[in-house]
């Protein structure tokens, strides 16, 4: 079983920056594919980035990218999400996911396991 434990996030003005971090525990972390997910109020849980594990390619939302940036510390079993430039629109409950199931999905419910949340809060 493996747990991820996040930190991070709060309160911030548009245009400022924060870093998420997602620290896994519990099992060898090599999963295949990970990501970050957020969950704005009345709205879906949509994704951010997943990335391949293992060296693949990382997919980024089109709403984020060129401001957000995945990275992974694999000594210390943890990633990050470095959020530049945030809108008002980046307000958001974010989570962190990971699976060990081949493929590199889109869709929140292709991930088993998950953070337990971080509220971002851009204001204008």
């Amino acid at each position: 079983q493996v747990q991820l434990v996040q930190s991070g996030g709060g309160l911030v003005q548009a245009g400022g920056s924060l870093r998420l971090s997602c620290a896994a525990s519990g099992r060898t972390f090599s999963p295949y594919a990970m990501g970050w997910f957020r969950q704005a109020p009345g709205k879906e849980r949509e994704f951010v980035v997943v990335t391949q594990w293992s060296g693949g390619t990382t997919y980024y939302a089109d709403s984020v990218k060129g401001r957000f940036t995945f990275s992974r510390d694999n000594a210390k079993d943890t990633v990050y999400l470095q959020m530049n430039s945030l809108k008002p629109e980046d307000t958001a409950v974010y989570f962190c996911a990971a699976d060990w199931r081949r493929g590199v999905p889109y869709s929140a419910s292709g991930y088993a396991y998950w953070g337990q949340g971080t509220q971002v809060t851009v204001s204008s």
